[in-house]
């Protein structure tokens, strides 16, 4: 029977606290990264404003993002015409233009070939 002493699991602590790190710092990238792929998808079903945005990305992946870095995303996202701000009382809501459908559909058209290079961003790890 194998017996853990103090250091072996103190040494797994570290390594799963670690791992647990990596990946959250991870996770946080890509939500960045591909949140305006997470606005356009969500805009097809319903506006939304900047806190809306804010909201759903912590609701789903459990990141608070900065105002600032959602609200320049979708100033430069309207510059672009992918979507068009408009107020509604006190609130700006987006909603997506014909751009930005095109957009979205494309992006989902190469759904495949995205996930395929996500995967393959990191070496596989083999049985140890």
């Amino acid at each position: 029977m194998f017996v853990f002493d103090e250091l072996s699991v103190r040494s797994l602590e570290i390594l799963y606290a670690d791992n647990e790190k990596a990946l959250s710092q991870i996770r946080r990238r890509l939500v960045k990264n591909f949140m305006d792929v997470i606005i356009l998808s969500e805009l097809k079903g319903t506006p939304l404003s900047g806190y809306d945005v804010m909201t759903l990305i912590y609701r789903r992946f459990r990141i608070l993002l900065g105002s600032g870095s959602v609200y320049s995303l979708l100033y430069s996202m309207e510059r672009k015409g992918l979507i068009r701000g408009d107020w509604n009382e006190r609130r700006r809501l987006y909603t997506l233009t014909q751009k930005g459908e095109k957009a979205i559909e494309a992006t989902m058209n190469s759904y495949n070939r995205i996930e395929s290079f996500v995967a393959n961003l990191l070496p596989k790890q083999t049985g140890t």
